[in-house]
């Protein structure tokens, strides 16, 4: 258990390695989901947000994998208002996000962070806002919906993991956070 903010959860990590290619052809609806990209108030305003330049898809077929990292927490209580999940989610992504960059730097290979916020500016504006380049490029990573892929459906297919929403003002049983490694090394380890 883990207990932050005077919340108690505890975390499981699953991972699965799938081609890049069967994940691009299963799983990406662009056109879908950068549409929901758009309805968001970080669309164009963060730099680990849509629209990007160049061909996306191309990008990750430089990649012959993806390692998919679902992470689930479970909450020791279930009366936590949706207003605090940042305060169970937050440590999580931390823990997770250093690993994949730590796996970058290992293994070569490019990682996705969870959708959300961008963690590595806390309290500043983004400068894509003012028009200048990321202040944290060696950190900072955009999601993989952000390059749209479906989440709900690869987590349920994959894993066999339902994403769960917060009903009346309140978390649901687990928070979700899904990350992602594309990478060419013939095996990689979270």
């Amino acid at each position: 258990m883990i207990s932050d903010n005077n919340l108690t959860y505890r975390s499981e990590d699953f991972t699965i390695s799938i081609s890049t290619d069967e994940y691009i052809l299963r799983f990406r609806d662009a056109d879908r989901f950068i549409k929901c990209c758009e309805e968001c108030p970080n669309y164009a305003r963060s730099w680990v947000c849509p629209p990007f330049s160049g061909d996306l898809e191309q990008e990750l077929r430089n990649y012959r994998n993806l390692l998919l990292v679902v992470t689930k927490i479970i909450p020791d209580r279930s009366d936590i208002p949706l207003k605090e999940s940042q305060l169970l989610i937050i440590p999580e992504r931390n823990r997770i996000e250093q690993r994949l960059l730590e796996m970058e730097s290992i293994y070569g290979g490019r990682a996705f962070f969870c959708s959300g916020k961008c963690l590595f500016c806390p309290g500043a504006k983004c400068a894509r806002q003012e028009g200048f380049p990321c202040r944290h490029p060696e950190k900072a990573r955009p999601s993989l919906e952000a390059y749209g892929f479906d989440i709900g459906r690869t987590t349920s297919e994959l894993l066999g993991i339902e994403l769960l929403w917060g009903k009346k003002g309140v978390i649901p049983d687990y928070l979700t956070v899904v990350c992602g490694f594309f990478y060419n090394s013939d095996d990689v380890c979270f």
